[in-house]
This record gives structure tokens, sequence and C-alpha cells, in this order.
């Protein structure tokens, strides 16, 4: 039975997942950053401590999926945006002298991607990318069974290669990066530049909400859906031209709405992926639900210390 910790900008969850992927307890709390990295910890460790007695297991191991940037064969955080002051702390090491057990820990995308090809949509697929995009766009790659990473074990940030060097100021201080064209601020933002001063929807405006609106008909957000299908076309058909793989599997919050943008990110790849055999990549959606990043969570610690081929997604 594998502890599982998912932490992320607004809220940190923890539960306990089985052999199979199926989460038997949960709970989770706000992250609350301003208050600490030592409270994080103890909160971290009651909950785990809860979901195994809730469970009435033992913890075999802990597996960590966080917003990144993480250090994954150290156990430390890089300086991450959401919570600066924790840089430098080590869920791993500590967490390790907590329970005695076997701890891992990487980038909440790479964990997802590695769930998603051990027991959900990318099962069986030897060559998967996983994007998920909501808050922001995120992307794990999985190659050959492996988790790919880059120099110094870094994951690479894909969500910000550049689409359009004349777009938007994104919050890496480059412009036109993917994830400033295509994330679900990305397409609340241009909508609050560029709605009509008659606009009945102005209020209270989320990607969420203009996904319904369209759906409804309305034909401001109509465009808004649209731009983001083509914005979010070309960074899947980059993908697909740089690493030609079996799979793509989208999740996240805008791909809760995913009918609304697959048919324009198909006819994308179609139009600007011809010299590479772009029909045979599959193009799916994540599969493992509202716990994907919590069984992505604990397939981090199969990845690294399942000892019968759990090295390979």
């Amino acid at each position: 039975m594998i502890g599982a910790v998912d932490i992320g900008g607004t809220k940190i969850a923890v539960g306990m997942i089985d052999n199979d992927g199926r989460v038997l307890a949960c709970l989770e709390c706000p992250t609350d950053a301003d208050h600490g990295y030592p409270d994080a910890l103890r909160r971290i460790t009651d909950m785990l401590r809860a979901t195994a007695r809730t469970a009435n297991t033992e913890i075999s191991g802990i597996g960590i999926g966080s917003t990144g940037p993480v250090y994954p064969l150290t156990g430390e955080f890089g300086e991450v945006n959401f919570f600066p002051h924790w840089k430098g702390q080590n869920l791993v090491r500590d967490l390790s002298q907590s329970f005695q057990a076997t701890v891992a820990i990487e980038n909440d995308a790479d964990a997802a991607a590695l769930a998603e090809a051990g027991w959900g949509a990318g099962k069986n697929k030897s060559r998967l990318i996983y994007v998920t995009v909501g808050t922001g766009i995120g992307t794990g790659l999985v190659l050959d069974g492996q988790l790919y990473r880059g120099v110094d074990q870094s994951h690479p940030e894909i969500g910000h290669h550049a689409i359009d060097p004349s777009g938007p100021l994104c919050g890496c201080g480059f412009r036109g990066c993917w994830e400033s064209l295509a994330s679900g601020p990305a397409m609340v933002a241009w909508a609050e530049s560029n709605m009509p001063k008659d606009y009945p929807h102005r209020d209270n405006l989320t990607a969420k909400r203009i996904c319904e609106l369209a759906r409804d008909g309305d034909e401001f957000a109509r465009r808004a859906v649209d731009r983001e299908s083509r914005y979010l076309g070309l960074g899947v058909a980059n993908l697909v031209t740089l690493f030609t793989p079996d799979a793509i599997v989208l999740g996240g919050s805008v791909m809760k709405s995913a009918a609304l943008f697959l048919e324009e990110i198909r006819r994308t790849i179609s139009r600007s992926c011809r010299l590479v055999p772009h029909e045979k990549t599959e193009l799916t959606l994540a599969s493992l639900g509202e716990a994907a990043n919590l069984i992505g969570a604990a397939r981090v610690w199969h990845h690294r210390f399942e000892p019968k081929g759990g090295h390979r997604a």
C-alpha cells in the first residue's frame, strides 16, 4: 500500500493507493504555503497516518507529485512560484525518517504521465506524452517505458516553448509561450481584453464559464474557445512533429470540456505534421478522473522502487 502525496499551489491531497491504482482513502487541506514548510510537513504526516488508519493498512512506501521545479534524485524543492520559501527543503528525507519507508518525488505532470502510462489511457504504450491544461500547461514524457529527464535530471518545461513571440507576456518572463496562450487563465485574459462593453457575462468569468457559454451558443465565448483550440492544436502538433509518440494523453481542468477543442486540435495536427506519420499517434483523454494526481504520486514510488519491472512505466 503506497502513501500518495499530491502538492499543488492551492491544496495538498494525501491518500492510500493499492497495487491496482485504486484510492482506498484520501484527505486534503489547503497548501497554505505562507505558514511555512514545517507546518506543511506536519499536516502531510498527520494525513498520511490518518488515511493509513482509515484503509487499515501499513504504508509500504510513499510517492510524491509536486508542482515544480523539484529535484527527484535529491528530494529537494527548487524555486517553486507557489511556495518559494520551501526552496531547499527535502520532503523525501523528512517523510522517510518519519515513516521508515522508501520515498520518491517527481514533478506532478511527470507523476500523472506515469499514472496514465501504468494504469490509465496510455497503458501498454511505449512512447507517451501527457499534457495537462489548467491553470498552466504541464507535460510529462514517457519514452520506451522510462520517464524522460533532461540535463541534471531536470523536467522539460514544454508548456513554455514559444508559439508566438509577439504574444502575451508569460510568467516565465518570455512572450508567447504555449502556457501564456492556451492555459485556462490565458483564455480568460483574452476574453476580458476583447469582450464587447455590453457583454452580459462580464463578471466572474472563468475558463469553465466560457466553455459553458460556448456550449450554449454564445458567439463571443465561441470565439474564445476557437482561439484556445488553435493554440492548443499548435502546441500538440509540435509535440507530434518532435516526438511522434504512440499516444498523447490530454488532461486537466480545461480538458473537461474537451469536446469543444478536439476537432480543431486534430485538424491542426493533420495540416502541420505531414512529414511524420501523425495518423498513428493516438490523441486520447486522461482516464483516471479526479484522483489522477494522487494515483500519479503513488506511481512515482512504483516507477522508482517496484522490484518486478516497476522501473518501467
